[in-house]
């Protein structure tokens, strides 16, 4: 598992061999079976999680009880809720394992640790956020400008590993539409692909 955690790390920096053992050491290996809560929305978030295997969701419950998907984490992504982690806030999201999954986590303390110790995984963890940014931000605008088919076919360009894990009602939340109408969609695309 930390080898993954490391060849993940080699790809923003180049640690030691001293700063990769203190690096890997701040990580806690956790399991998750699937449907087992990794953090109750009203907690405090007090670890950033990273996924070695499986996948995390990260969502809220709305007031009429519908859920609403911010994010999929499959292998080599990580997850948390941010506000909380950050602001010491109670969470607004739930996470779970919709698949059981292996994670390494890291707490707040360790991590800001690490950063005074070894400033460089401030430079990593800098573009992990910024690339994390980007993302959220082109889903806010896809969701916001283009038609739902375009959202469903970016989405299973962009995420087919995540896809192929997770049940269609689960990436009709994510992307903001019924099941019903998600299906509508696959059935339109199945019946164009052989026309």
């Amino acid at each position: 598992m930390q080898e993954q955690l490391l060849s993940y790390v080699k790809r923003f920096v180049q640690p030691t061999p001293e700063e990769a053992k203190y690096f890997l050491s701040l990580f806690k290996p956790g399991k998750y079976i699937k449907k087992q809560i990794v953090l109750q929305s009203g907690e405090l978030c007090l670890v950033e999680t990273f996924v070695v295997s499986g996948c995390l969701r990260s969502y809220m419950v709305d007031a009429d009880g519908q859920i609403h998907i911010v994010q999929f984490a499959v292998a080599n992504w990580w997850i948390s809720d941010m506000e909380s982690l950050i602001r010491d806030v109670p969470a607004k999201l739930t996470i779970d394992a919709l698949a059981d999954s292996e994670v390494l986590q890291i707490t707040k303390a360790d991590f800001e640790n690490l950063l005074i110790k070894f400033p460089k995984f401030e430079r990593m963890f800098r573009l992990m956020l910024s690339n994390a940014f980007i993302s959220h931000q082109r889903r806010i605008i896809d969701n916001l400008s283009i038609p739902a088919m375009d959202r469903y076919l970016n989405f299973i360009k962009n995420h087919r590993d995540i896809e192929q894990l997770v049940p269609q009602h689960q990436i009709a939340a994510y992307l903001g539409m019924t099941p019903e109408f998600l299906s509508q969609i696959r059935r339109k695309l199945a019946s164009e692909k052989f026309s």
